[in-house]
């Protein structure tokens, strides 16, 4: 059975699939779609990567504007508030 994650990575290199049922993909027609699973599973481990580097990217700039703000003179609790 094809995870989420697997799902999404498919539509995301065959954008002609536009529903997937158990293991098979098919497009608009019901024609059924092949897809290489390792490529899949590679988009998948990526898609991953991008989401974790989003992430610490949002930390590092919110932690960066909280160094900003200090170096103002607000303190660490001012400058969190302010994010409320």
């Amino acid at each position: 059975m094809i995870t989420k994650a697997q799902g999404v990575a498919i539509v995301e290199l065959y954008p002609q699939v536009v529903v997937i049922r158990g293991n098979v993909a098919y497009d608009v027609d019901g024609t059924e779609v092949s897809y290489d699973i390792n490529s899949v599973n590679t988009k998948v481990t990526q898609n991953e990567a991008d989401a974790i580097a989003a992430a610490q990217a949002a930390i590092d700039a919110k932690q960066a504007a909280l160094n900003k703000l200090m170096a103002l003179g607000l303190t660490e609790e001012e400058a969190l508030a302010l994010g409320k």
